[in-house]
């Protein structure tokens, strides 16, 4: 008989963001050897034999209460971004989390300094992975694409404030700008910025898959954020051999490289245009970046996260389960 697994996730498919995305790929990786359900927080029935949940803060109740009702329940705390560099400093109840996790996963290296010593003998690195989806680049699409539903932690004003700077210049960048206004302000900064740079575009939501298709169509992807466990759109990029033009931030030099000659400084709207100026005008330095993505691509096939995600689960319920 196969062991049960549950993934609680903030997020299920109507959402359309990366802890959907991360929960549904898991569910495909674990479904030959485990029978598995993806819930929302707060939905599951408590009889699994492992809980996968994504989010120490937002899942803090539904771990604690696994941990209450059975104390050697086996427990995976998969730490988001806002996790790792807003809550876990200042929740007590994110905290509680990781005490009661069997197994702590953060999705790039990085993120191991940002916990303690008995966190960090809990954790593992479990880097995520994306299909291979590569496209030509025509005429008719964006020169950048930038990939995150509008809310702060992505930061999209800089995305923007750096469109506004290019159409001063002359022959601007085609900029696509894929995301649902979670922040109706933001929502509506992006209109302006629309009515202001004829070659900025916002498109709102789409389908997961014609995102992927954009990105694979640009030249590079602009990845703005202020905070990121470990962006499944940067490795998306990379899987299609699309650079990435991406802020200095933990969640994307875990992913990129502390060598990545791609990074702007968080929030730098200049730095970004002027990056990405020099990205359009300069074939040698848009091939370099290219070369560096395509030596980080091997840790992002999806046979890795596999293989990561069944051991984990297999530490646990030993037994019936075999990583392969």
């Amino acid at each position: 008989m196969q062991p049960r697994v549950t993934i609680v996730s903030p997020a299920l498919a109507a959402a359309n963001n990366g802890n959907w995305h991360t929960s549904a790929r898991w569910q495909h990786f674990l479904a030959p050897v485990a029978t598995v359900e993806v819930v929302a927080i707060g939905a599951e029935d408590g009889d699994a034999d492992v809980l996968i949940a994504l989010h120490a803060r937002r899942a803090a109740a539904t771990i604690a209460r696994w941990r209450d009702r059975r104390a050697d329940a086996a427990i995976v705390v998969v730490l988001t971004g806002t996790d790792l560099y807003r809550d876990l400093p200042a929740d007590a109840d994110a905290r509680h989390s990781l005490e009661c996790a069997s197994r702590i996963v953060v999705l790039q290296e990085a993120a191991i300094a940002r916990l303690d010593a008995k966190a960090r003998a809990k954790a593992v690195v479990i880097v995520q992975s994306a299909s291979a989806l590569h496209a030509e680049h025509t005429a008719r699409d964006a020169d950048f694409a930038v990939v995150g539903h509008l809310r702060d932690e992505k930061d999209p004003l800089t995305v923007m404030r750096a469109a506004r700077l290019l159409a001063a210049g002359a022959a601007p960048p085609a900029i696509v700008h894929i995301g649902a206004p979670l922040d109706a302000r933001l929502g509506e900064e992006a209109q302006a910025t629309m009515a202001a740079c004829p070659e900025y575009r916002w498109v709102g939501a789409i389908a997961h898959a014609a995102a992927r298709r954009t990105i694979a169509r640009a030249r590079a992807l602009v990845h703005a954020s202020r905070m990121e466990g470990g962006a499944n759109v940067v490795i998306e990029a990379i899987r299609s051999g699309v650079p990435v033009l991406a802020s200095r931030i933990d969640g994307n030099v875990g992913l990129l490289g502390i060598g990545y000659d791609g990074y702007f400084p968080v929030g730098d709207a200049a730095a970004l245009a002027a990056l990405m100026r020099q990205f359009r005008a300069d074939d040698a330095f848009a091939e370099q970046l290219r070369a560096q993505c395509a030596l980080r691509e091997p840790m992002f096939v999806p046979a890795v996260e596999r293989r990561a995600v069944r051991a984990v689960v297999a530490g646990l319920v030993p037994a019936p389960l075999r990583a392969r």
